[in-house]
């Protein structure tokens, strides 16, 4: 049961950036809010965007300004742009619905900022 296929992730520099990609179900992209959600090494999964299924987004204080969350229903496809990398957004990537997740969880996709 695979609900969801992260990729896009890889090592950057400090100030360098990703397009993270999440490809689903179509049914899920057409009536469900989605989210991305990171867990660095030690720490807790916690959300980094969230989008509703019409588009409107919100995001984490510490990605704001630097981070866009976008989605492509038709395509069953939802992104991640990420500008600016800091260090701290080290961690592996995950795509989810909305409020916490549903069901099962991908393999994510790592992201690592480091000189």
């Amino acid at each position: 049961q695979v609900q969801f296929v992260e990729s896009g992730g890889g090592l950057v520099q400090p100030g360098g950036s990703l397009r993270l990609s999440c490809a689903g179900s179509g049914i899920i992209f057409m009536i469900y809010d989605m989210a991305w959600y990171r867990q660095a090494p030690g720490n807790q999964r916690e959300l980094v965007a969230n989008i509703t299924v019409r588009g409107s987004a919100n995001y984490a204080d510490s990605v704001k300004g630097r981070f866009t969350i976008s989605r492509d229903n038709a395509k069953s496809t939802m992104y991640l742009q990420m500008n600016s990398l800091k260090p701290e957004d080290t961690a592996v990537y995950y795509c989810n619905r909305g409020h916490g997740g549903f069901g099962s969880w991908g393999q994510g996709t790592q992201v690592t900022v480091s000189a």
